[in-house]
């Protein structure tokens, strides 16, 4: 299989940035270039990740650092390892709540659960998800938490400890309309969204209208790459689907191989399953003729769809991906299709049969990023006001 795009730069070797737990920084007003409002503070970033895994949930912790900075803010930002086993989840959970920096900084902003145990009189949640298998995926294929006396304690102790963070926050912010429902339906909290934009939208550029829809996220099954191959059994021009991304597990790897093996799609299939960098990532979207997301019940728009609006492409999205639908207007700055091959199909087909609406299409996307107000002024006004 060959890339889409032969002429990108080649790609580090490793699987990610090397990037500190923790890092801290002064002010650098001289290099403030977003405008702020209100005095300089001293501000402590803190998440959870997952160690060598990069994402969505690393992306907002490193651009919320980035924005702070450029705003003059002196930051710290902690990035604290954490392991979604149930089995483990307790005896973190409370080493979480026994670090308490309450002396430290004037702010704390939480991101990823369960970073909001941790202690300090100013605290800010901007909430991403909760520990989604112990609630709206508790009746789930996905849920790993046994559905018997020990499994429901765990989960009582996992709502138990939200609802005490819950109230600690001094507010609480959530990256879409769709986690902000989960937060009410749940916990009986209530919230106010605040888009997580990029950290350099200057960055993306459109390009010429190529051949090929793009389809650029972690390789995971909630992701669908799977049902994004088989809709090119449906095709009925000649465009090409590009999948950029790094598999999870070998067996997604390997179904994705199998698929367009079996389905004699290597002439109409380029996976390219690696660590993909931002340049690269860049000149794959310049070149398309419009993007693919279609996670199932995601929680935001997903940071592929602003990328792509950014860059002038419209995006296809699926009826059932969540938080996409706060911003994708089907028929204008891109297309929502039906969970179906057969419908996800249709939609490349038009993306590649036409390039002037496309190209039309991917402006409305650039004003849609404006009429919602993503940018990062804004959102470190909300979180320090």
């Amino acid at each position: 299989m060959t890339s889409a795009a032969s002429s990108n730069p080649s790609l580090p070797k490793r699987c990610c940035p090397a990037t500190p737990p923790t890092s801290c920084s002064s002010a650098l007003p001289a290099d403030a270039r977003l405008p702020r409002k209100g005095p300089l503070m001293e501000v402590i970033i803190a998440s959870t990740i997952v160690p060598f895994i990069e994402g969505g949930g690393t992306l907002i912790v490193d651009s919320l650092e980035h924005a702070l900075r450029q705003c003059g803010h002196s930051v710290c930002t902690l990035k604290i390892p954490f392991h979604s086993d149930y089995r483990v989840m307790p005896r973190q959970m409370l080493g979480l709540r026994m670090l308490n920096v309450s002396a430290s900084g004037q702010r704390l902003i939480t991101i990823r659960t369960p970073s909001y145990l941790i202690r300090h009189p100013h605290k800010v949640i901007w909430f991403i998800h909760h520990h989604r298998t112990a609630y709206d995926l508790w009746d789930s294929p996905y849920r790993e938490i046994p559905d018997d006396p020990t499994g429901h304690a765990y989960r009582d102790l996992l709502f138990s400890a939200d609802m005490l963070a819950f109230r600690e926050a001094r507010a609480i912010y959530t990256n879409s309309k769709v986690v902000g429902q989960r937060l009410l339906r749940f916990n009986g909290v209530g919230s106010e969204v605040l888009y997580p934009p990029l950290m350099n939208p200057e960055a993306y550029r459109g390009g010429k209208h190529g051949d090929y829809i793009l389809y650029v996220s972690r390789i995971v099954h909630h992701k669908r790459q799977d049902l994004a191959v088989e809709s090119m059994l449906h095709t009925k021009t000649p465009v090409r689907l590009v999948i950029a991304g790094k598999s999870e597990t070998q067996s997604m790897r390997d179904r994705l191989h199998s698929l367009i093996e079996r389905h004699r799609l290597l002439d109409k299939v380029v996976l390219l399953d690696e660590w993909i960098s931002e340049e690269r990532k860049r000149d794959l979207i310049a070149g398309c003729a419009g993007c693919l997301y279609i996670p199932q019940d995601e929680d935001s728009y997903g940071y592929p769809t602003l990328e792509a609006f950014h860059a002038g492409k419209p995006m296809i999205t699926a009826s059932d991906s969540g938080g996409t639908l706060e911003i994708i207007d089907h028929g204008v700055n891109g297309f929502i299709a039906r969970p179906e091959p057969a419908s996800i199909a249709a939609a490349m087909d038009e993306l590649y049969k036409d390039p002037s609406r496309a190209a039309e299409m991917g402006e409305h996307g650039r004003q849609s990023i404006d009429r919602l107000g993503i940018r990062w002024d804004r959102v470190v006004e909300k979180l320090l006001q």
